[in-house]
């Protein structure tokens, strides 16, 4: 929950005079609810995508204060986020909730970004695979032919916005293990981000990982030209 109409211009030209210097991956911003029509106008052309943090997983209807996909595809969005670590703390948002989210996005034609993560405590007890199981139950259970058009995200919660990484090694035994999950529906080749503390000074260690595909970046997409060094990784 970051910006304002006059920071997001001045991050969103830093973003877009760099975008021709990135050829290799996709790239997209998740912004705040407010401000996706601006992003929009702004990002129009330059390569970049967009999307939001957050989608209801409603339609329609009597649900106040709640966006839905619909309302996101008519903005231009291509990406939203599903699931990730504040919604499901600081929000209640429920592994069920989560999946449906997912659905919902899916249904309106955006690609899901669908985060899972332990907490410091759970991978101190030794729980981190079977909550990352446990998470990824009900989105996998929607079945191959919705899995095939998601995102992965691993963001352990103990490194988010801490300045603590999991080390490439740490990040690629979650993500191998996701991987052997989706292996089980056939869907090997959808993309597993690692989020979590990514900057530029870390990002080409953790893509040097078999099985880490790119990154869910998080405080250092506020700065441009960290973030394009990081696409540049």
């Amino acid at each position: 929950m970051h910006g304002n109409q006059a920071a997001n211009a001045i991050l969103l030209d830093g973003l877009r005079a760099g975008a021709a210097g990135v050829q290799d991956c996709e790239v997209a911003v998740c912004v705040p609810f407010p401000y996706i029509g601006q992003v929009a106008a702004s990002l129009q052309g330059s390569g970049i995508a967009w999307g939001a943090q957050d989608v209801s997983a409603h339609e329609q209807g009597a649900y106040t204060g709640e966006v839905s996909a619909a309302m996101l595809a008519d903005f231009g969005c291509q990406w939203v986020l599903a699931g990730h670590s504040e919604r499901r703390s600081m929000h209640g948002e429920t592994d069920r909730l989560v999946a449906d989210k997912a659905m919902a996005a899916l249904s309106a034609g955006l690609t899901p970004v669908v985060c899972v993560g332990e907490t410091l405590a759970e991978r101190e007890a030794g729980q981190m695979l079977d909550i990352i199981a446990r998470q990824l139950g009900p989105v996998l259970a929607l079945g191959a032919s919705a899995v095939h058009r998601m995102v992965l995200a691993y963001e352990p919660v103990w490194a988010i916005g801490t300045g603590r990484t999991a080390t490439p090694e740490q990040a690629q035994e979650v993500h191998a293990a996701i991987r052997a999950r989706l292996q089980q529906l056939d869907a090997t080749h959808v993309r597993i981000l690692y989020g979590g503390s990514v900057k530029a000074s870390n990002a080409a260690s953790l893509f040097a990982m078999p099985d880490i595909d790119g990154a869910l970046v998080g405080g250092a997409s506020l700065a441009a030209e960290e973030f394009l060094r990081i696409a540049a990784a």
